[in-house]
């Protein structure tokens, strides 16, 4: 989006709705495992927030991923996901028998939490950044129109 689409109004709505959109959706992503949520809906709202200072703010967004970077960033969140998959099947396990991760720690549940969270954070950034590279081609076409 090359063109401001705020006011004043929606200046200020933003300044106060999208820190705490991020917020949340990081809050989603870290209690994932245990309340409802988890990686794909923090990447929803960690995306909504990105689109939201887009729209509203333009080309000086402060939150701006756009093009190839997203593109780029949702191979990463998947190669994450697949990364954490290998290294437990590489350490003798099945793939994400997350009790096969080599990390030095003293109770064995908390492979589970660390295997869980790793897979979280890489299904995060994959939704984050498809969602808004999807949006980026669905509003591509509007800038081969302006004078």
């Amino acid at each position: 989006m090359k063109h401001r689409f705020g006011s004043i109004v929606l200046d200020t709505a933003f300044r106060v709705l999208v820190p705490f959109t991020l917020l949340y959706g990081f809050y989603v992503l870290v209690h994932g495992e245990y309340s409802p949520g988890g990686g794909f809906q923090a990447g929803a709202l960690l995306a909504a927030g990105v689109l939201i200072a887009r729209l509203v703010q333009g080309e000086e967004a402060v939150y701006d991923l756009s093009g190839n970077k997203a593109v780029v960033l949702a191979g990463l969140g998947a190669g994450l996901y697949a990364l954490i998959g290998f290294i437990t099947m590489v350490f003798g396990g099945k793939f994400l028998e997350y009790g096969r991760l080599p990390l030095s720690v003293h109770d064995p549940a908390e492979l589970h939490v660390y295997g869980i969270l790793g897979i979280e954070i890489g299904v995060t950034i994959g939704v984050m950044a498809t969602i808004i590279a999807i949006f980026d081609a669905l509003t591509r076409g509007e800038d081969l129109y302006d004078d």
